[in-house]
């Protein structure tokens, strides 16, 4: 997930002590074998923690490795559960049938008691990731400096892995990502926001500008929300591996699940517009023409022979989710004490004024 400076606190483990359980866990599953080098990465994620480490040993599965391991249930965490096997299993499936950078997959181990919760491990692959702090929207990074030309190099290779994702996985092969709680996946989709948002707000103040999206995008809803298929779910540019400006590793399936192609695409327009709107704020220029909405719906219908429909309503519903999530966050900051929850529980959604334009209606004027 996205986020800005600066950073909330996301554990509470002592890296020492994982660094221990996990090699002595390593040697159970590879006798022999050390783990050599365990550093937790700068860019660690504000959901589940991702440890990095070699393995040392004649005959390894992988050299260099990446350890995805569930959020520290001390530390408020931001998903109320996480399925590591669902994940695992999600990147096999994308490994499987697709041509994407996926990680290969190296390891499942659902025991909590050997590093605190489950996790999985998979192939690290180097490269360079476009910063989410501060935004790569802003002066001072690689994909900022970066000729237009490169930029849009890196624009259509990207649109290209939703394309790809989207076109070549069977939906029977995705089955398992269905969501229960309506009776097609958009419904079901939208109804797992709303029981996330209740429980984010569970004995805390609620939010009057998240619920009116809620009831904006009713009015909104599609006609034919169109056949499912996979999501990536977290579809951004900051959670691909890129070795120049093409992909090497797609990250991060924790919110994947089947739904129509436009709950990506939507993500992937909002995302990038949240870090542009947020560096325009601050008196910078950032990539107005950068993935921009329209371009991104047209290289995307070229790519599927699919035009993208509603995406009023799929970006409304981006930035409701990311608000969402935001929230959950701010709500961590108060109960580790980092932040005071204002009268306005609003004004905690750093895009607040972004999201109430799009429910009136107005943010794509």
């Amino acid at each position: 997930m996205a986020a800005t400076a600066p950073r909330p606190r996301t554990t509470t483990r002592d890296p020492d002590e994982i660094t221990r359980r996990l090699a002595a866990w390593l040697g159970t599953r590879l006798p022999g074998a050390k783990a050599v080098g365990v550093t937790v990465p700068e860019s660690n994620g504000l959901s589940s923690e991702t440890l990095l480490f070699d393995i040392e040993h004649p005959e390894p599965p992988v050299r260099a490795c990446a350890l995805r391991l569930a959020a520290d249930p001390a530390a408020y965490t931001v998903f109320p559960v996480y399925d590591m096997p669902r994940q695992y299993r999600t990147m096999r499936v994308v490994a499987e049938q697709t041509d994407l950078p996926v990680p290969k997959p190296v390891w499942l181990e659902e025991d909590p008691g050997l590093l605190g919760a489950p996790f999985f491990v998979m192939e690290r692959v180097e490269g360079r990731v476009p910063p989410d702090v501060m935004p790569y929207t802003y002066e001072g990074n690689w994909l900022h400096a970066a000729s237009d030309e490169e930029r849009e190099r890196l624009e259509a290779a990207t649109i290209g892995l939703l394309a790809r994702l989207h076109d070549q996985v069977p939906s029977r092969e995705a089955e398992f990502l269905t969501l229960p709680g309506g009776s097609e996946a958009l419904r079901g989709h939208v109804t797992a926001q709303r029981a996330y948002y209740e429980w984010v707000v569970d004995g805390l103040a609620r939010s009057p500008l998240i619920e009116d999206a809620f009831d904006r995008l009713e009015e909104l809803w599609p006609r034919d929300p169109g056949t499912p298929v996979l999501n990536w779910g977290d579809a951004r540019i900051g959670n691909v591996v890129y070795d120049g400006f093409e992909p090497a590793a797609v990250l991060d399936w924790e919110m994947a699940a089947l739904a129509p192609r436009e709950v990506d695409l939507g993500w992937t327009v909002y995302l990038h517009r949240f870090f542009q709107d947020l560096t325009v704020a601050f008196g910078q220029r950032g990539l107005p023409d950068f993935l921009r909405r329209d371009r991104v719906e047209a290289r995307y219908a070229e790519l599927t022979g699919h035009t993208p429909r509603d995406m009023d309503f799929h970006t409304l519903y981006a930035a409701l989710r990311h608000a969402i999530v935001m929230l959950r966050i701010a709500y961590r900051q108060a109960h580790f004490g980092e932040v005071a929850v204002p009268a306005d529980p609003d004004t905690l959604i750093l895009h607040h004024g972004r999201l109430r334009a799009m429910v009136q209606g107005s943010y794509w004027d």
